[in-house]
């Protein structure tokens, strides 16, 4: 039961790595980006990035193989972005990762993007809806950090 706990723990903290570069690359890039994005069919993006013309990146992060190949709900992503990657540390098996996957390689201090994936533009509705959503998600973040916590009067501190 401990090393089962201990190996969580690794996991959640490489996860963690992985999101930080990743999210410095797309800063670096000029792009904003959210951790642990709601989308509206209920699920989470891992990150989802926002670039200066609108184009939305959503990448999810996998650190094991197990984690891989017990997710196959990636594929119901595409509807909310632009472009789709995944994102893994250097020592993962990248030919796991799809084709048609986008394909980035991160640590906690930066990434590398090792293969661009493939453009396909949202609905102009449905990218209006998501770019509003992230405004309105990254200003309760904000607000939060800013008031101490303080979560009274969203709709719910979870979806943030």
């Amino acid at each position: 039961m401990e090393q089962r706990s201990n190996m969580d723990s690794l996991a959640r903290l490489q996860t963690a790595q992985v999101t930080r570069g990743v999210r410095r690359w797309f800063a670096a890039a000029g792009q904003v980006s959210l951790p642990e994005f709601g989308l509206p069919d209920g699920r989470r993006a891992d990150v989802l990035a926002l670039d200066t013309a609108g184009w939305i990146t959503l990448v999810e992060v996998k650190v094991s193989i197990a984690d891989f190949r017990g997710d196959r709900k990636w594929p119901g992503y595409a509807a909310y972005c632009d472009r789709f990657c995944f994102a893994v540390p250097e020592d993962f098996p990248q030919e796991l990762i799809a084709p048609e996957c986008g394909l980035i390689v991160a640590d906690g201090f930066d990434a590398v993007l090792l293969r661009p994936p493939p453009e396909h533009r949202l609905a102009p509705p449905r990218r209006k809806a998501l770019v509003l959503e992230f405004g309105r998600v990254a200003a309760q973040r904000l607000h939060l950090l800013e008031d101490e916590g303080e979560a009274s009067g969203w709709r719910s501190a979870a979806a943030i």
